[in-house]
């Protein structure tokens, strides 16, 4: 379903759809080693983004909320002065599905930028 996916410049390309099934172990293994600094957690995919100050953690976390309503796919997100972790999942799914590795790379991209 998503070997065609070989970094995650593939993933940033995609977007997230409604129409999605659970991943499998050994692929969401395979993903998660596409992104920096991302790993799986408690079946949820985790990272932790490090800013200066507030002001750079609080613009981190609305450009990940614009892009999350427009995927619509919403992770969860624990604030702080200096960092915003980021964990995702897919409820209906109940568990990791492409969408979660989709909104991954786009976060990564904004915490890049």
């Amino acid at each position: 379903m998503t070997s065609h996916i070989l970094s995650a410049a593939d993933l940033r390309a995609l977007r997230c759809s409604h129409q999605s099934t659970a991943l499998d172990a050994p692929e969401a293994l395979r993903l998660v080693q596409l992104l920096d600094g991302w790993s799986m957690a408690s079946g949820k995919l985790v990272n932790t983004f490090g800013f200066n100050n507030y002001y750079e953690t609080m613009a981190f976390v609305n450009a990940l909320a614009f892009i999350s309503h427009r995927e619509d796919h919403h992770p969860e997100l624990v604030v702080s002065y200096k960092t915003c972790q980021v964990r995702y999942d897919t409820h209906s799914v109940n568990g990791l599905s492409i969408n979660d590795f989709i909104c991954a790379a786009k976060a990564d991209a904004l915490g890049q930028a």
